[in-house]
């Protein structure tokens, strides 16, 4: 091969790496809650902050029993809903299925990421101004 075709096999192969819509599914594990004054909350309190939280991007939360919210983000055709367990020390944004996001083998369509991403900072900012 000479170096212009190595050259047009590299820049293709990175193109399509660039292209790519697929990541591996990412979940937020264990955070800590915290506050501004550093005041203990309750498990309650934590709730109602990831519900506020949730309800200001669109996900709808449902309760499934003490310490545990299901999350859903329906978003044109796409559907995503996590497992979010909950206690007054901390949280976790946890995958669970999702519609027309091309999930399997542990990737999922970037976008989702970039959701649970935006939901736990919105809980962040939501504990934070409790």
């Amino acid at each position: 091969m000479n170096r212009l075709t190595k050259g047009l096999v590299v820049l293709a192969t990175a193109a399509l790496a660039a292209c790519s819509t697929l990541a591996p599914i990412a979940n937020v594990d264990s955070v800590t809650v915290s506050t501004q004054a550093n005041k203990p909350l309750s498990a309650q309190e934590v709730r109602a902050a990831i519900v506020r939280a949730g309800a200001g991007l669109g996900w709808v939360m449902k309760d499934e029993g003490p310490g545990k919210l299901t999350g859903i983000l329906n978003l044109r055709t796409h559907t995503a809903e996590v497992d979010i367990p909950y206690s007054a020390s901390s949280y976790a944004i946890r995958y669970k299925s999702s519609v027309n996001l091309q999930a399997a083998d542990g990737k999922i369509h970037r976008n989702y990421n970039g959701w649970i991403q935006n939901l736990s900072r919105s809980i962040n900012a939501q504990l934070s101004a409790s």
